[in-house]
């Protein structure tokens, strides 16, 4: 089975229990804390993905690490299942198909924002309200400051990259008279 058909799988069942539990967002931090960690500490999931570690360390060491992120039973147990199969290396894969369900099922759009220079408050609000005019659904934003663009902005929303910066719009420019 595939990476993504093996992380499909867990993150569904792990959003059906969220959500008869009502407790969507709760996971989908939670479970993103846990990825985090993971991916920060290169031995810590070299050691829980290990064949020869035994299970029952590995367990305690789960145990402790939701402990230290005050994480919920279910979410205990959660991890707990996807040691037990052998699957810790999928969590990152989980936590990204987990947000991209629960967002699905509340009608959430996440749009990322990069902009040449610190955006103020209205006008932040003003993309915002735009791209959920646009988009029939509640946009979250994440802005990003990147100052290469030289000015305008990119947006990024549904796997889509509208790109309006002055470096995209020079590199075109360039193109079009190197081709003469």
């Amino acid at each position: 089975m595939s990476n993504s058909a093996i992380s499909i799988r867990y993150a569904k069942a792990l959003l059906n229990i969220a959500s008869e539990e009502k407790q969507v967002e709760q996971y989908a931090e939670e479970l993103a804390g846990v990825a985090t960690v993971l991916k920060g500490e290169d031995l810590l999931r070299l050691l829980l993905d290990s064949p020869t570690f035994p299970l029952e360390k590995k367990s305690a060491i789960m145990h402790d690490i939701a402990e230290h992120l005050k994480l919920s039973g279910g979410m205990g147990k959660f991890l707990d299942l996807v040691l037990e199969k052998g699957r810790i290396a999928y969590l990152p894969q989980i936590s990204i198909n987990f947000r991209m369900f629960a967002d699905e099922l509340s009608g959430v759009v996440r749009a990322k924002i990069k902009a040449a220079n610190k955006l103020g408050k209205k006008r932040t609000e003003d993309i915002q309200s735009g791209l959920e005019k646009q988009t029939g659904k509640k946009v979250v934003l994440s802005v990003e400051t990147d100052k290469s663009l030289i000015g305008g902005l990119q947006a990024e929303m549904g796997g889509k990259l509208f790109d309006g910066s002055v470096k995209t719009q020079l590199k075109r420019i360039a193109d079009t008279l190197a081709k003469g």
